[in-house]
Order: structure tokens, then sequence, then C-alpha cells
């Protein structure tokens, strides 16, 4: 499995049984969107892509999925940015491939709930916006929310490039570095292969 980062919060994730792409939105580049065999997974209304730039399977809402023996588990939450403190208009997801256990935080509030943590459950990799802003999860929430779950990866998201223009300006990735005070390293992509021992922050290039 492979894990890539194209900018903003959208990832994509390759393995032999799925390709999996998280909030393609309208200011990253996707090429894989095209793809009809792509799993396209949505964290909320806000970031969803234009209908008719897609041709994979749309998941944008909360519920259990299963693609190719891959599971999927929407699970709902507020959303940043939303007015109502009490609606849950944002999903998380937590997916399975194999033996590994992804978390994709999305754009919500910090910490997680109780619940929230146990519909998760134990999870190896935890990909979470970081860039704040009042836009999302900022790098303290971040940290706070990464604390919670204790996995061994964490690929931080939708943080400040000169190449992708935000609604807001968002915090820079160190900052994010620098709050959780953790392993860090940098690389093209991360491979999963085998997690590292020492809990570990991989900042990911940006790819089109």
């Amino acid at each position: 499995m492979e894990i890539e980062y194209r900018g903003a919060n959208c990832v994509v994730i390759k393995d032999k049984k799925i390709l999996l792409v998280i909030d393609p939105t309208n200011n990253v580049s996707v090429k894989e969107v095209k793809n009809p065999e792509a799993v396209i997974l949505v964290t909320g209304r806000n970031f969803a892509p234009k209908a008719d730039d897609l041709q994979g399977f749309i998941i944008d809402m909360p519920g259990e999925y299963e693609r190719n023996d891959v599971s999927v588990h929407g699970i709902p939450v507020r959303s940043h940015i939303g007015a109502d403190e009490q609606a849950k208009s944002s999903t998380m997801y937590a997916i399975e491939i194999g033996n590994i256990r992804i978390a994709v935080i999305g754009h919500t509030v910090a910490p997680l709930s109780d619940d929230d943590l146990e519909s998760l459950g134990i999870v190896d990799i935890v990909i979470i916006p970081v860039g704040g802003g009042g836009y999302t999860l900022d790098a303290s929430d971040a940290a706070t929310i990464v604390r919670q779950l204790s996995p061994k990866v964490v690929i931080p998201t939708h943080y400040a490039d000169s190449h992708i223009k935000y609604e807001v300006p968002q915090e820079s990735v160190d900052t994010f570095v620098k709050e959780l005070a953790g392993a860090h390293e940098k690389m093209p992509a991360f491979k999963v292969k085998n997690l590292p021992e020492t809990p570990t922050i991989y900042e990911l290039t940006r790819t089109t």
C-alpha cells in the first residue's frame, strides 16, 4: 500500500485491492478521479468536488461500506466551520486494508468524543488536516486528536503551500511538527510495509 499527498486535504491510497481518493477538491489536481475503479471519500459538503469530474464510486456520508475486501466506516462528526454545534454534518472515516487501519479525520473539531474514539477503534495511521485559520483543525487541536488516537504514523494535510489556493491562510506544517514534538520524516510517498516502532510524522511531498 502507498499513500500520496496531492495538496489541500487530498490523499490517494493505492493498494492491489483498491484505489482510494480522499477529498479531491477543486483546488488540487487528481487524475485518479477519472478512474472508474476509484473509491472517492468526501469528508464534508464544502470539500466535495464537482460531480461531473468524477467517474468512481463516491462515499460522502456516514455508513458501512465494503469494496474488494476493503472496509470503510463513515462516522458522523461536527464540522469545524458549522454554525450548529449539535449538527454532525461532516464525516470521518476508518478504513481497513488488510491488517492496517487508517483514520481519516477531516475537518472536524477537537477533542474527539468517547463515541468517536470507539467508532474509530485502534488505528495505525492517522491522516489529519493541521492548517487552522478557523477553517480546519490547527496544530494544537490536530495534536490533541493524534494524542487521543496514539497511531504509529501521522500524515498531516491542509497546510500552507504556495502552490495551493486556500480560502483562508493556513499555518505551516512545521507548526504542527513542533506542537506534536515527535519523530519527523520527509518523503515523496509513504509505503506501508513495516510500521515504525516510534510514532512518526511523515510529511509527504505534494504530487500531481
